[in-house]
């Protein structure tokens, strides 16, 4: 009996093994890149008879550009396909890139999650997301703190407080740090 599309995506994703074959120096952490994710899949392309594509377009949302990356599996027998869109946002600046480089980054951070989604690669203990920050940082502010502070003080204190700090907004406090700022504020 032919396999449907369906199928040999489950079949992809439970056979998928993609180590982290990448270290980042400056945060000590291992990575895996979408290079990663397209090596380790193609032998299983091979195996299932598919073929797997990305693609990017450019979307203005809000004020800001976003690449949307699509990655699409299709079965090379019966033309089905199944497509998984992520976003990144390019960076306004970033010291020592030019604009190409940032939107190149962009691209492969969206392609990168792109996979993951279609390929149920799961990255939340991976350093550059936002699971792993959540995971390793301490409690953040709350709003009731939020809420305190903001009655305590005159908004050109709270940007003190903030420059001090060496954060740029309230939600960027701990937990503990906004305690502190509260006690002392009595």
């Amino acid at each position: 009996m032919e396999m449907n599309l369906k199928d040999k995506l489950m079949n992809i994703q439970q056979e998928l093994k993609c180590n982290k074959g990448q270290y980042n120096d400056f945060g000590k952490y291992k990575y895996r890149s979408c290079e990663d994710i397209l090596e380790s899949t193609k032998p299983l392309l091979k195996k299932y008879e598919c073929i797997l594509t990305l693609n990017d377009t450019m979307e203005y949302i809000g004020e800001r550009y976003y690449i949307k990356a699509t990655a699409t599996l299709a079965d090379t027998k019966s033309g089905e396909m199944i497509c998984n869109n992520a976003y990144a946002r390019e960076e306004e600046t970033k010291k020592g890139m030019d604009g190409s480089q940032i939107t190149g980054t962009a691209s492969s951070y969206a392609r990168k999650y792109a996979l993951n989604g279609l390929l149920a690669i799961d990255d939340t203990k991976d350093a550059d997301t936002n699971e792993y920050k959540k995971q390793t940082t301490k409690e953040m502010i709350t709003n009731e703190q939020k809420e305190t502070i903001k009655s305590m003080f005159e908004p050109d204190m709270i940007k003190e407080i903030l420059l001090n700090c060496k954060v740029a907004k309230l939600s960027d406090l701990t937990k503990e740090e906004a305690a502190e700022i509260i006690a002392n504020g009595d």
